[in-house]
C-alpha cells in the first residue's frame, strides 16, 4: 500500500507588531455608538433630562439677560447644564463598560489582541461622542431660548464642553471596575450630582466649601470650559466675584485625567488577570 503524501502545514501568520498601540479601535468604538445609541434610556435620561434643567434653571430666571462676561447670565448656565449633560452621558458610559469587562463580554476580550490601552481609549471616546448629543442639545436650547455671548465664548466653551468630558468616562470606568457591581454604577448618578455642586454647576460656592471645591475634577472642568464667556470670573449674585487662573484650572483637569485614566488602566489589567 502506498502511503499518501502528508499535505503541506499552512502557517497562520502572527498580526505584525506596530511597535506602538493603537489609542482606540474604531470597530469597536462604532459598534459601541451603535448599541448605546438604540437605548431608550440614553435619550430620556443622558440626553433629554440636561436640556429640561437648562429650560428650568437658565431661562425662567429674571436674571437670564444680566450680563455675564463676554454673554449673559442664561449662557452661564447654559454652559454649566451642557457640562453636567456631558459629565452623565460620561460616566454611564464608563460604568456599564466597566460592568462589561468583569463579565462575559471581558473573557471575550481576553482572547483577543486588543490591547488595553486601546479598549480605555475607546471607551473614553465613546463617552466623548454620546456626551454631544446634551451638548448639543442645550447649546440650541440656548441659542433659541435667549443666551447670549461672543462667537468666541460659543465655539470655545463647547470644544471644553465636548473634549474634557472624556475625563469622566475614566472616572465611571474606575468607579465601574473598582467595585463591579450595578449598584456601584448606579451610585455614580449620586455622585455626580455631588460634583456638580462642587464644580459650581447649580450654585456659585464661597468661603471654604470654595476652598475645597477648586480640587475637585469638575471644578476645573466647569470652569475652563467657562473660560471664554468669563476669563474666570464667576460672580456671587449680591457678594463679591472671585477668580480662578487659566492655569489652575488646566491644572486641576489634567491632574484628574491622568489620575483616572492610571486608576481605570490598572483596574482593567487586574481584570483581565483574574479571568
Amino acid at each position: 500500500m502506498t502511503a499518501l503524501p502528508a499535505p503541506a502545514a499552512t502557517a497562520v501568520p502572527a498580526p505584525a507588531p506596530t511597535g506602538r498601540v493603537a489609542p482606540l479601535s474604531p470597530t469597536l468604538l462604532r459598534l459601541e455608538l451603535l448599541r448605546l445609541l438604540r437605548d431608550p434610556v440614553t435619550w430620556i435620561f443622558s440626553v433629554g433630562l440636561p436640556g429640561f434643567l437648562y429650560v428650568m434653571l437658565g431661562t425662567s430666571t429674571e436674571y437670564a439677560d444680566v450680563s455675564a462676561g463676554h454673554g449673559n447670565l442664561a449662557m452661564f448656565v447654559m454652559i454649566a447644564m451642557a457640562a453636567y449633560g456631558a459629565v452623565t452621558a460620561t460616566v454611564g458610559v464608563g460604568g456599564r463598560a466597566a460592568l462589561e469587562r468583569t463579565q462575559g463580554w471581558g473573557r471575550q476580550l481576553g482572547l483577543t489582541p486588543l490591547a488595553d490601552l486601546t479598549w480605555v481609549g475607546t471607551k473614553a471616546a465613546t463617552g466623548v461622542v454620546l456626551a454631544s448629543l446634551p451638548a448639543l442639545l442645550v447649546y440650541g436650547l440656548g441659542l433659541a431660548l435667549g443666551a447670549e455671548g461672543t462667537v468666541g465664548a460659543w465655539l470655545g466653551s463647547l470644544a471644553v464642553v465636548l473634549v474634557g468630558a472624556s475625563l469622566f468616562s475614566l472616572l465611571g470606568l474606575a468607579i465601574g471596575l473598582g467595585f463591579g457591581t450595578d449598584q456601584a454604577v448606579a451610585a455614580t448618578g449620586g455622585v455626580v450630582v455631588v460634583l456638580g455642586f462642587l464644580g459650581n454647576v447649580f450654585y456659585p460656592l464661597s468661603g471654604v466649601l470654595l476652598d475645597i471645591a477648586r480640587f475637585s475634577p469638575m471644578y476645573g472642568y466647569v470652569g475652563l470650559a467657562r473660560y471664554p464667556l468669563t476669563d474666570g470670573w464667576t460672580s456671587m449674585g449680591a457678594g463679591p466675584a472671585f477668580h480662578d487662573s487659566l492655569g489652575l484650572l488646566i491644572a486641576n483637569v489634567s491632574v484628574w485625567t491622568v489620575l483616572f485614566g492610571l486608576v481605570a488602566l490598572l483596574l482593567v489589567r487586574r481584570a483581565r488577570s483574574r479571568q
